[in-house]
This record gives structure tokens, sequence and C-alpha cells, in this order.
């Protein structure tokens, strides 16, 4: 892996990103953006709110691109933006990994990551297990434990990006399911990579804020590029705004998928979907769902039948319906879809736990309003003559819109609420639970504070009766909480909740 100084420009004018460029011909041993990974040789990219003093010290580049002159002597590629720079430069230095591989995407405001470990699991069965994975929760390179890690972000900056994809490469991969968010677009961290198939799977207003998207017009069209990017589209029919997003699509192509709950309502009710399903059954622990092709098209003869998801809740089987089509595309057949969707596990997703006396917790990852509601109205239905136990907070400096969308669900949806910390970051936890409980407009429901959040989930099973649901939403399995800058450690939701079963069941259980 390594640039000359010819690429360089080339590349960089192929994309009409170049302003000035050096008059040198050299190579470069590496690229990076990150002054702490700089080795011998390194051409340099001075991404972001980049300072002339992060390189002060700092022995081994040889090469500079950036969207100023920092009066540093060094060849200086002169570029409009460095985030698409860096997205094409790593796309060539990591030799096009994207390339060889098939990539099927995800996108939407719930569900991306739980449609992407359906996906996953599926193709990998199909596969032989030579299917990578980008998610919010793990990345995925190879089929050995260390070849797993823990995200930081659902789409990783572009280089990262690139890095893992020749990493999956090398140990043999041929097939990608990753998530694509907003930000990635926002951000320009996939500028220029294409997809074998995009799915769209639902909208709501989200991820909007000063730091953030500034509106939901901004947000809707950067989810929307995905679809710009992708050789096959599949769509959610009964999702919101569906009506422009499918005039978006159509645009761009010829052929449509699409699939919607039966006898679910559309906004372009005199087109027929795809792919329709409906429920057979759901339970606390799993739930059953038929699908059937619509169309007779062959890429999805397969996947017309009934299945077992390895997940509570209806709500996943529209997520699950769309990962069926994907993998369809990609060809699998219905025996690795089948023992796919009944064997997938999903770190902290749906994850539940019968507590002695205190009916049954449910460890969810819902962060917006969205997941949430659909989280709390299956919870609503599995225990009608028990109450809906909510544990959650709202994550700080991001998101603002969150807090008043929580209340709008927690004032409909549950009977008492827990309020803690998720994730502050540089706010006050306390400040961020006074916003959603000054929002929630239901009188009845029980408002408690608790900023620990152990005790927090201590307390909302404490409180439950035998009947009773308690919910625990937001943190899933993640093992820290941003305080002030710092990724502080925490044992994760299902873990707490883990322990006081356990406690529970050796009558030790104490608030």
């Amino acid at each position: 892996m390594r640039l000359t100084a010819k690429q360089v420009t080339a590349l960089l004018e192929d994309q009409q990103l170049l302003i000035q460029g050096p008059a040198i011909d050299c190579d470069f041993d590496l690229l990076h953006y990150d002054s702490r990974q700089v080795q011998e040789n390194t051409l340099f990219v001075a991404k972001g709110a980049f300072k002339k003093a992060y390189l002060d010290g700092v022995s081994g580049v040889t090469g500079l691109v950036a969207s100023q002159d920092f009066g540093m002597d060094l060849p200086l590629w002169l570029v409009s933006d460095t985030q698409k720079a860096l997205a094409i430069l790593s796309a060539a230095f990591f030799d096009y990994p994207d390339r060889k591989l098939w990539i099927g995407a995800f996108t939407g405001t719930k569900g991306k990551t739980t449609a992407a470990y359906f996906a996953y699991t599926i193709l990998k069965e199909a596969t032989n297990g030579k299917t990578a994975l980008f998610s919010t929760v793990d990345r995925i390179v190879g089929p050995k434990p260390e070849d797993k890690k823990k995200s930081d972000l659902t789409t990783p900056e572009s280089y990262e990006l690139y890095k893992d994809m020749a990493r999956a490469v090398a140990k043999g991969m041929t097939h990608l399911v990753m998530e694509v968010s907003s930000q990635a677009y926002l951000k320009n961290r996939v500028y220029g990579l294409s997809y074998d198939v995009g799915a769209f799977l639902n909208i709501s207003p989200d991820h909007i804020g000063p730091n953030e998207h500034p509106t939901f017009a901004d947000y809707l069209a950067h989810k929307e590029m995905l679809l710009d990017h992708s050789d096959q589209v599949i769509l959610n029919a009964g999702m919101d705004h569906y009506e422009t997003i499918y005039q978006h699509a159509a645009a761009k192509h010829s052929t449509v998928l699409t699939f919607n709950r039966k006898g679910a309502a559309s906004q372009l009710p005199e087109q027929q979907p795809t792919v329709l399903f409906h429920s057979d059954k759901t339970e606390l622990h799993d739930s059953y769902f038929t699908v059937s092709d619509q169309c007779a098209l062959p890429a999805l003869s397969k996947l017309a039948g009934s299945y077992r998801l390895n997940l509570p809740g209806d709500f996943n089987e529209e997520n699950a319906t769309a990962a069926l089509m994907m993998t369809a595309l990609a060809g699998a057949k219905q025996a690795a879809m089948k023992k796919g969707l009944d064997e997938v596990t999903i770190p902290g997703r749906m994850l539940s736990l019968a507590l002695p006396d205190h009916g049954v917790a449910f460890v969810d990852y819902a962060h917006n309003y969205a997941s949430l509601n659909a989280l709390l109205a299956f919870a609503k239905k599995q225990s009608p003559e028990g109450e809906v136990i909510v544990v959650l907070g709202a994550p700080g400096n991001k998101g603002v819109s969150r807090r008043l969308d929580f209340a709008k669900v927690l004032s409909k949806q549950a009977d008492q609420v827990f309020l803690t910390a998720d994730d502050p970051a540089f706010e006050k936890p306390e400040d961020i639970c006074q916003t959603i409980a000054q929002a929630i407009t239901n009188p009845k429901l029980g408002v408690h504070y608790q900023m620990d959040r152990i005790e927090a989930i201590r307390e909302a099973i404490a409180f439950a009766g035998p009947k009773d649901l308690v919910v625990v939403a937001g943190k899933g399995e993640d093992l820290y909480q941003k305080i002030n800058g710092v990724d502080t450690p925490y044992i994760g939701d299902f873990a707490v909740v883990k322990n006081c079963q356990k406690e529970l069941k050796e009558g030790k259980f104490t608030r």
C-alpha cells in the first residue's frame, strides 16, 4: 500500500478537488489524518479543525493535503474539501477494497443495526462465513474473535472504513453488510463509495441540532444520498415521507423494490408493494411472520415463506423483511434465510430477562422517538394488566429534539419513568432529565430521578410488580458512558439487569 505524488494529483484532479499541487515525483508509504499515527514518509491529510501546532514535534510527514497553506516546508496539495480528499485517497491507498466486496447498506432513523445484523447473519450462513459487518455496535472483518471490535461510530471515518474493508478482503470476506448514517454523508465519510444494494427503512425527525443537521429537510436529503449511490434499492412503503423518497429513488432507478405490512396504508395506494409480510404470532422472546413475493421477481423468488425471528416485537418484522430482500438479491437461499433469522442475536437489542416477582425486563438500545415508541407499544401489548416502567435518559450536546420526543412517547406509552444519565457529555444529566420531565403531558405518569444509572435500573426493578415490564432503553450492552469528553467505564444495562436477576433468585436483592 503506497501512493505516488502523480497518483495523488491525478486522483484529486479527477474529482475536481485540487486547487494547486506540487511539481514533485515521490512515493508515500503511509496515508493518515491523525498526527498520533504518523510514521516515516507519511502523506498527511489536514482535515477538520486542523492547526499547524498539531504536527509540532511530529516527524515523518513528507507531504500535506490541506484546504489552506499553513506555511509548512512540505509539498502541499491545496484542495477544496479535505474530507472528500481523504475518502478518495484512502480508497486508492488501500487498493479499492470496496470493489472486491458485494456491499449491502441500510439507512433509516431506527432499525439500521437490527436489519444489518439480520442480513449479516443470513449472509454469513449463505457465504460459509465470508461476510463482514460494519454496524453501530460491532465491526466484524473476519471469522476469528480478534476480527471483531466495538464501533465508535455508526459509519466510521473514510480512512478507517477502507482500512477495515481491506482487512476484510485480506481475511477472505466476499460480502459486507453495513449501516450508513446521514452523518456519514454530511461529513463525507462515504464520499465516492457505491453499494450493490441500499435499503431505506424509515425516517422521522432526529439528529437535528446545532452540531448535526440544521433541519429535517437536510436530514432527509442526506439519507436519500444512499439511494443515489446504490445499484438496487429497497424502500419501506409504510414509512413516513414514502412518496417523496420513492420519487427520489424512481428518478434514478428503473426498478424500485418496496415492501409493506399486509393491509397497512401507503402514501401511494395505487402501487402494489413488491413484497408483503404479516405477523403470525409475537411473544415475549420471539416472533413468527410470513413473507410473500407479490411481483414474482426471479431475484426474490427464494424469500417467500414463513419465518421464526429470534427477537420479540412485530416492529422487528419489517427490518427482517428488508434483510430478506437484500440477501435474496445477494443470492442467499431460503435455508440460509430461515436459519439466520432463527439464530440471530444482536448485542443490546431486545434482550429479555424474567425477574422473579418483578415481571420481565427488556434491555434495548432504543435511542430516538421512533425506536422508543415501537418498543413501548410492544411492551404495553405484552402486559395489559401490568405497568410499563421505563429507565432512560438522553445524550448531551446532540440531538436535543430527542428530549421532547422522549417526553411525547413516555406520556403516551409509559406508566412510570426513572430518568437517569445516558452519555451526558458536557451537560449535567439533571438538566437533561428536567427538560424531558417538563415536556411530559400525562399527569398520571410517575416520574422518578436517579442520575446514577445503575441505581436507577435497580430502583425501577424494585418498583416493579409480578405483571410489570421494565424497559431499560438507550445503552444496551455499551460499556462506556460519555462524560465530560471521557469514555467512562460502565458495565452495561444488560449486565446490571442480569445482576439484579441473580440477586432476586438468591433472595439477596436490595435497593
